[in-house]
């Protein structure tokens, strides 16, 4: 719901928002002042000074309808008058949240300069600007430019993908205006406006109710309870409304009419709503910086101190020798310019990049491009229940008959898929009697209907009738005519009416009863067993009673069946288990996750009952685990909930602010985490993970404001995906960084050894620009895209506390280095005989390092794989960068006009052959160095010391 709006029309609004809210205790004293008079009478206050206020639900639960009425100054039958509302837009704005304009496009190109790495290379182009040195210069900008533009175009084109999910069908609202109803749309409601609501409708706006007929509002999307809420019209004492779910006489904005129908008077709109307070919470909510940004900070801070350090010992040598102190200045800046991988910025954009156009071919759309690694060290993901781990679809599970019958069924949410299973056996149509005789009654007295697979009605009802299409029953209500009916109400929990079959319209018909055990039992004085009528004993009832019991603790809500021809002697024909069911698949990616180390936590609205059956369904919740209610989050501060939380599986009866507390809580110890949720009651939770995972298709828009990332298709399993790739990515940069440093350190040290010890320079300075741009070129970019090794998942999260640079990788970058400058100069010197450089003389030398430069990317591919483990062609990128890195070495070798561009000249196969040999030096000790760390323990190993590695 984004809306522009002009600047001085947002400081209006600012400016009154204080007023909004006038306290109830001091409207009574000054309603002169603060009641807006009606059209009629004449005004004799301001505009601002006579505007109604908004009020909370929860003092307008406390109110009569009537005294709600009268402080809005608002009509319940005929409605505000088109000027009234005009007026009260003009004071209140529209009924949406404000979320600002679009930061321009210059602005967000700009952003992306913010980052320490590009500020180092923009100071490392900016000195050799003024050192004169316009080569390197142009080629640092280049690479700048680069990696915003990709970095730059890549958001860009996720938040045009986000702009296209979120183009919903606009919400509208029937409202009565002028005595008149009007369909408008949502965002057009004012407070005081008189709504009326029908089964299917989103609530637009926070209503107090007036009129209810059986209304039963889902209020999973803000509080995260999967049964619907029965809603009444009485005022409430305000010992008993203290909780949002409490509020019967409340309909909440963005929740969802499931039954019946009703009309309110509006109390609050935009931010002013309880959806609109979450917002709040949300947009005061930082997002914390991601790992990877962490991580690319501290290595520009130590690239900066390297630089700074090359410089100072360069200066210090050169001064002990007698140099002049400029020249060796200006040598040091040179060297510390090269030493900085302008290349690493455009691998991580680039790698980055690939990483979400790869997911959004998974089915997912990320945000911000750092997201896709922080993934990769998440060690806690912190999962609402309902709608993402579960479908929010109530589904028939369990059938119990009355004769002792126990059937499974399967299949999940509102359709046909799915078989009822009695022994193993597939039970469909009336080739069972004690069960189809249930499953008749669940369709007979039922008000709900199923179209494309969209419920209209109670999610219960809706379970039976998806029962009944799994039987192939689902024509049978066709086939009756109802004469007389006792609806469902939450007093006396039972539904139950008199039919008639059509083709026996003469007969006095037959009652239906479905409802809770205790109710339907006092009607009943029979049971059936296998089609006859017996009495029903005290042991019958001991039966019942504990297969009852027995569905109670597995989570699943219970409802009793009967039939009969007489009222009060009715048939009991057994009970039928239903629940909200783990979605497909998740089951599955939970046990992956927790086998590599990610601890996942439920975090829900629902009962405890119901949320540990779920989360023992998922394997989340074992022997030893903990479940803590959100009352007892509240009561433990910070602290003491950071001791806990790492043992505690499941959170039940959870508002938005525990989810919150639990979040804090985590990462107070360390905890990279993952928030998913799909509700209102997420969002301030998503934006203050880590990562903040939204559902596409059933989460509503500011919770998908809120997330980092979006799964398209709600599935839980492309977190798997992500995961993977996020480890991918991050090893795939440490590869690049592994060859550039090594590579780097290489060349500074050849050039720095001549520079101090007065040597004849090795290279010359055409032949040093092409290793430049072989070091930050297509081989090093190839580094990028290796794919990912599909056994990362199986791997714990790496330690956010960990530098890229870490001891492993330092031993791997010296030790190649080592071998390049020693094999290097070995050359130099075999071929210096006659101390004299000639084109031969750097030839062998420039060839050689070149070489050393394509047989260190060859082994720089992975840290812990072997080459031939990953497959010579597995990255194609990489053999056709290095073959065209090599083509061109032998074009600068053998073709003239090249030769004399380069000063080298031809080699003999038996030079290239003696070269090749050397060179492949570094590829093979690198690759001992690994069999080593294998045999070791394995490379870099964390130990698991981190608590929620242990669920």
């Amino acid at each position: 719901m984004r809306q522009k709006r002009g600047a001085k029309e947002r400081e209006v609004f600012r400016q009154r928002k204080e007023r909004r809210r006038t306290p109830l205790k001091s409207l009574n004293s000054s309603l002169s002042c603060t009641i807006l008079p009606m059209p009629s009478q004449s005004r004799s206050c301001s505009d601002d000074d006579t505007m109604v206020p908004v009020l909370s639900s929860r003092k307008a639960s406390q109110l009569p309808v009537t005294d709600v009425a009268s402080l809005l100054q608002a009509d319940l039958q005929r409605g505000l008058t088109q000027e009234e509302v005009r007026r009260r837009r003009t004071f209140h704005g529209w009924n949406e949240f404000d979320i600002g304009e679009d930061e321009p496009l210059w602005r967000k190109y700009l952003s992306q300069f913010k980052d320490p790495l590009i500020l180092l290379l923009l100071a490392s182009a900016v000195i050799s600007v003024l050192m004169h040195q316009f080569d390197d210069a142009i080629s640092i900008t280049v690479a700048i430019i680069i990696v915003v533009t990709v970095a730059f175009v890549q958001e860009y084109r996720s938040e045009k993908s986000l702009e296209e999910l979120g183009k919903l069908v606009p919400p509208e609202c029937h409202c009565i205006r002028d005595g008149v109803l009007e369909h408008l749309l949502a965002r057009e409601l004012v407070p005081g406006d008189t709504v009326c609501l029908s089964v299917g409708e989103r609530v637009p706006a926070d209503l107090r109710l007036f009129e209810a007929t059986d209304l039963c509002v889902d209020e999973s999307s803000l509080t995260g309870e999967t049964t619907p809420c029965s809603k009444s019209t009485s005022p409430q004492p305000s010992s008993s409304n203290g909780d949002i779910a409490s509020r019967s006489n409340i309909a909440f904005m963005g929740t969802l009419v499931r039954c019946g129908k009703a009309k309110g008077i509006v109390i609050g709109t935009g931010e002013s709503s309880e959806f609109g307070e979450v917002f709040k919470m949300m947009q005061a909510e930082e997002a914390p910086k991601t790992p990877l940004q962490k991580s690319m900070d501290l290595l520009g801070k130590q690239l900066s101190l390297y630089s700074f350090g090359i410089i100072g010992v360069i200066m210090l040598v050169g001064w002990l020798q007698g140099k002049r102190i400029l020249d060796m200045f200006t040598i040091g800046v040179s060297l510390a310019v090269a030493a900085i991988p302008e290349g690493l910025p455009i691998v991580v954009t680039v790698t980055l990049a690939l990483g979400v156009m790869r997911m959004v071919k998974k089915r997912a759309i990320v945000k911000k491009l750092p997201i896709v690694e922080t993934l990769g060290c998440c060690n806690v993901i912190c999962s609402d229940k309902t709608g993402t781990l579960t479908k929010n679809e109530m589904t028939v599970t369990q059938l119990f008959t009355s004769d002792g019958l126990h059937a499974e069924v399967t299949g999940v949410g509102y359709n046909g898929a799915g078989e009822v299973l009695l022994d193993g056996e597939v039970v469909h149509g009336f080739s069972c009697p004690s069960i189809s005789k249930i499953v008749e009654v669940g369709c007979v007295c039922n008000d709900s209907v199923i179209r494309n697979h969209n419920l209209l009605g109670r999610p219960t009802e809706g379970a039976l009738i998806a029962l009944a299409m799994k039987m192939g029953l689902e024509g049978v209500q066709q086939e009756y005519i109802r004469l007389e009916e006792n609806p469902f109400t939450s007093e006396q929990k039972w539904m139950s009416v008199r039919c008639v079959h059509r083709t026996q319209q003469d007969k006095g018909g037959v009652f239906y009863l479905k409802g809770a055990y205790e109710q339907v039992l006092r009607f009943c004085s029979t049971y059936n067993s296998r089609g006859s009528a017996l009495p029903l004993t005290h042991q019958q009832r001991e039966l019942y009673q504990q297969q009852l019991s027995y569905m109670g603790t597995a989570g699943l809500r219970v409802l009793a069946f009967a039939s009969g021809g007489q009222w009060g002697s009715l048939t009991f024909l057994g009970l039928v288990g239903i629940i909200d069911p783990p979605r497909s698949g998740v089951k599955e990616a939970v046990g992956t996750l927790i086998s590599s180390g990610v601890a996942v936590k439920m975090i829900t609205g629902d009962s405890q009952e119901t949320a540990v059956s779920i989360a023992n369904r998922l394997g989340l919740y074992s022997k030893g685990s903990q479940s803590l209610s959100g009352e007892e989050v509240d009561r433990l501060d910070l602290q003491q909930l950071s001791h806990i939380v790492s043992r505690v599986s499941v959170f039940y009866r959870a508002s938005p602010r525990h989810k919150l507390k639990i979040v804090k809580s985590l990462q107070n110890i360390g905890a990279v985490v993952a928030m998913t949720g799909d509700g209102v009651n997420d969002a301030v939770a998503l934006k203050a993970a880590d990562i903040g995972v939204a559902m596409g298709q059933t989460g509503t828009d500011v919770c998908k404001e809120a997330a980092d990332m979006i799964l398209v298709d709600d599935d839980f399993q492309t977190i798997m995906s992500a995961i993977e790739e996020g480890k991918g990515i991050y090893n795939n940069i440490k590869n690049f960084v592994r060859f550039q440093l090594s590579t780097s350190i290489a060349a500074l040290t050849l050039i720095s050894l001549a520079t101090l010890m007065n040597f004849p320079n090795p290279l010359n300075a055409m032949q040093i620009l092409w290793i430049n741009i072989i070091m930050d070129g297509p081989p090093a970019q190839s580094l990028g895209v290796e794919p990912v090794d599909r056994d990362v998942i199986c791997k714990p999260p790496r330690n956010v506390r960990d530098s890229i640079i870490t001891r492993s990788l330092i031993v791997k970058v010296l030790v190649s280095s080592f071998i390049i400058v020693c094999g290097t100069l070995f050359v130099f010197w075999r071929e210096l005989q006659d101390n004299v450089i000639t084109p031969r003389d750097t030839t062998m030398t420039f060839t050689c390092f070149v070489f050393f430069d394509m047989f260190n990317a060859l082994s720089s591919r992975s840290q812990t794989r072997m080459v031939h483990e990953l497959g010579l062609c597995s990255n194609r990128a990489f053999c056709f960068s290095v073959l065209a890195s090599i083509f061109g070495q032998l074009l600068v070798i053998y073709f003239p006009p090249l030769q004399s561009v380069f000063q080298t000249e031809s080699l003999s196969l038996f030079d290239l052959l003696f070269l090749v040999s050397l060179t492949s030096s570094v590829c093979f000790v690198s690759e001992l160095i690994k069999k080593v760390e294998r045999l070791r323990g394995g490379a870099e190993k964390t130990p698991p010391t981190d608590f929620f590695l242990d669920v």
